[in-house]
């Protein structure tokens, strides 16, 4: 890869892209996308994605989406970086993690952010967001679980679970859930902090104005 564009959103999923573009030492160009604003809706981005969603990363014209395959498709080019595990045990553990992560923290999410995609009933709403913030915490519980023997999440680096991890702890914290992550969660806070101990993780999170964990 020469160069590329990856198009994101501050504090969206594209996150972990960003960061995993980051670590890699690979030259990319960042263009954000206002999400409150409806960028991701207009035609010059509809063009790119037409999902009208982040990330999107643009390749010498190729254009990949979906966080989960663009992570792992940096990391496999940099193998010396490590980021994505060459023992096939690791490799199955990272697929189970990112399919974990995508199939349930992310779509709990989704329904405490956006419940009108799930239901027309305006009165049912808040009754969609209260449970699915519920759903999330619990699954919070499941992944704090995974993440008490300390360490990186898959072998002994770090890698681009670590960094798709970063995404849900972030969400978990913000405005929408206001959890108390370190109350919570120690293990996973713990995890939050050693990927936010990286130089490449603070320049993300300063590029994208979020705060480091305390």
């Amino acid at each position: 890869m020469t160069s590329c564009t990856l198009y994101y959103a501050p504090g969206a999923c594209s996150l972990a892209a960003h960061i995993v573009l980051e670590e890699s030492g690979l030259p990319f160009e960042g263009h954000v996308l206002d999400l409150a604003r409806g960028d991701q809706r207009s035609a010059q981005y509809l063009a790119i994605n037409d999902r009208g969603r982040v990330p999107a990363l643009v390749e010498d014209g190729w254009v990949l989406t979906e966080c989960a395959a663009i992570i792992r498709h940096v990391a496999r080019q940099v193998h010396e970086k490590g980021m994505w595990p060459e023992d096939l045990r690791e490799q199955a553990a990272a697929d189970e993690w990112l399919g974990w992560l995508a199939c349930n923290h992310h779509v709990a999410y989704a329904h405490v952010r956006r419940p009108e995609r799930y239901t027309d009933d305006e009165e049912a709403l808040d009754g969609i967001r209260a449970k699915a913030a519920d759903t999330y915490g619990d699954l919070c519980t499941m992944t704090e679980v995974r993440l008490s023997h300390g360490g990186w999440a898959v072998g002994d680096r770090f890698g681009v679970v670590d960094a798709y991890l970063m995404v849900f702890w972030v969400w978990g914290r913000g405005a929408a859930l206001k959890f108390d992550m370190a109350g919570r969660f120690p293990a996973w806070t713990a995890h939050a902090r050693r990927v936010c101990a990286r130089p490449a993780v603070q320049a993300v999170f300063a590029r994208e104005g979020l705060a480091l964990p305390a």
